[in-house]
């Protein structure tokens, strides 16, 4: 599928000094007009919105300044996710830094489960705390908030959820001395779509205001928004893109410890740190602990000022990755082996993997939805019950389909495109059931198609250096910001041989009708690549353009993202 968002690319391409074919990627990415456009390619941390448009962002700092000259005690109550590990990171080292008795408790995915919880407020009223201080949850916690209400305690909310409504309507809120959330009914906020981390960065900033902290200090501690936003995926657009774009450029040269050594120990360079890294590198070192063990130990590290300790956890959290990688692959593995033999036919998988660890449940139905292009709920065996984690394709609402089959689960919640669930064993199979018979209400064959978007049908003879150069200042890509993909048909293949010591890279000389000849490169599965090709001589490629620098020599390339063999031509 082709984009075809209007704009008059050539104007904007004028006043930025950009290609028209630059102006049209940033077109498709939902950038209008031509404030949005100078914001998306020149926006600093002096364009990031004002903390206090964010709903009782005044009640929240008045109770704070009190709680906090008076000497009262804090308590800061995270999430074992990256969002919640920045969150608690960022409001522990404020409320610090304007001299809070502050701590902080995370909560344990497998005792706990999500967000705070009875237990977790009876201990801090237990041991004397004051004041309990959410971050990235808490918006759903009712119960919660009144029950710190009866034991005395004031609680203060910060979470960037989505918020229930009652039946007029009107935001389900908790009882809370005040809720900081960008989406509540009628606020001012002007981008609701910031993690928890943002929110309580936006915090930070209005205290560190109060308190007569400088501002300089507020923008050491933008990387760490920046690592929550792109560890939530959150799209990188507004202010979530300057936020990681800054927060990028801080972490190359991090005075933060534990960072700086979980860098070295996954062999990065700290120059070069790109959102993909966060995402697919960082990211899931710090995740790994709130999976495997306690999320604890990536918020230590990060804290810690000991050389020793920093390596130690550094290394620890790396390890405990490389396991949950290994743990998934077989779990993915496992799944795939079920799907072929029993569910192909199934319109939306449900899969029981009853030894899989609960907590990898939602990346291993990511991977099925990935490979299948079907919804799939993968469910694995709990202390008490099945629990399970759904992924989907775009056209099928999880959250509505699981309420649809309300009645044979113990509790679900969610959104259109993930949801958490458990339920009893007996009756896993009633769900597949009811799920796959409702879905054909829902979806048709065509559902099950991927759709491939193309920003703009570029031939290679328009592919040149400075396009390139130009390329980087639509970075950093990621989730709604995502790496461009151009197009070109009937190449045909000159060369092409299988290279790496795992065979896992393709290089190709490609020929365009013009006569251009090209280098190119696909990194996946070689033999299959060539198994795939067999006498084809043509093909249609979505590519990526690049510099290759080898020898001291410099060279344009393409890097192939899909591709698509022709039959033979006689030509």
């Amino acid at each position: 599928m082709v984009h075809g968002k209007k704009a008059d690319f050539k104007a904007i391409g004028a006043a930025f000094g950009i290609s028209p074919i630059t102006a049209r990627i940033i077109r498709n990415r939902d950038v209008v007009g031509m404030d949005a456009v100078y914001q998306y390619l020149n926006g600093t941390a002096e364009d990031l919105y004002e903390p206090m448009l964010l709903p009782d962002m005044g009640k929240a700092l008045e109770i704070l300044q009190g709680k906090i000259e008076g000497g009262k005690r804090i308590r800061i109550v995270g999430d074992y996710d990256i969002d919640g590990i920045c969150s608690t990171y960022l409001l522990y080292q404020a409320l610090k830094r304007v001299g809070a008795n502050v701590d902080y408790e995370i909560p344990d995915r497998i005792k706990d489960g999500y967000g705070i919880n009875d237990s977790i407020i009876r201990a801090a009223a237990a041991e004397g705390v004051d004041t309990i201080l959410t971050c990235d949850n808490g918006i759903a916690a009712i119960d919660q908030a009144k029950l710190a209400r009866d034991l005395g305690m004031t609680m203060v909310v910060t979470d960037h959820h989505d918020i229930g409504q009652d039946e007029a309507g009107e935001d389900l809120l908790p009882q809370a001395a005040a809720v900081v959330n960008p989406k509540r009914k009628g606020s001012p906020y002007p981008f609701p779509e910031i993690c928890g981390g943002m929110v309580a960065y936006k915090v930070v900033k209005a205290l560190y205001r109060i308190f007569g902290i400088p501002e300089e200090e507020w923008l050491d501690l933008m990387e760490f928004a920046a690592l929550a936003t792109v560890g939530d995926v959150m799209k990188l657009q507004d202010e979530n893109r300057i936020v990681v774009k800054e927060g990028l450029k801080r972490i190359g040269k991090t005075k933060n410890l534990g960072l700086r050594k979980l860098i070295e120990k996954n062999n990065l360079d700290p120059a070069r740190i790109t959102a993909y890294h966060i995402g697919f590198v960082i990211g899931p070192c710090l995740n790994a602990s709130g999976r495997l063990e306690t999320a604890k130990q990536a918020l230590s590290l990060l804290l810690t000022q000991d050389e020793e300790e920093a390596d130690r956890l550094a290394e620890k959290l790396r390890e405990l990755n490389d396991t949950r990688k290994a743990m998934t692959a077989k779990g993915v593995e496992e799944a795939s082996a079920l799907v072929e033999e029993r569910y192909q036919k199934d319109w939306v998988l449900v899969v029981y993997l009853p030894d899989c660890h609960e907590s990898l449940a939602g990346i291993v139905a990511g991977r099925l939805r990935e490979r299948y292009h079907k919804p799939a709920i993968v469910l694995t065996r709990g202390e008490e019950s099945i629990k399970g984690s759904g992924r989907s394709i775009e056209g099928y609402h999880m959250f509505e389909s699981l309420t649809e089959a309300g009645d044979l689960l113990l509790k679900f919640g969610g959104h259109p495109m993930a949801a958490g669930l458990s339920l009893e064993e007996e009756k896993i199979d009633w769900l597949r059931q009811r799920l796959n018979e409702n879905a054909k209400n829902k979806l048709t064959e065509d559902d099950f198609i991927e759709k491939l978007w193309i920003d703009v049908a570029v031939p290679f003879e328009y592919v040149s250096e400075p396009l390139i150069q130009e390329l980087s200042c639509l970075e950093p890509f990621g989730q709604g910001n995502e790496k461009p993909q151009f197009a070109q048909k009937h190449l045909k293949i000159h060369r092409a041989r299988v290279a790496g010591k795992n065979r896992n890279v393709v290089m190709l000389t490609l020929i365009t009708e013009s006569g251009l000849s090209m280098e190119a490169r696909w990194f996946g599965d070689g033999d299959e690549f060539m198994k795939e090709k067999g006498s084809s001589q043509f093909m249609d490629v979505i590519y990526y353009p690049e510099i290759n620098e080898y020898n001291g020599k410099r060279s344009l390339q393409v890097i192939l993202r899909q591709y698509r063999f022709e039959g033979i031509s006689e030509a």
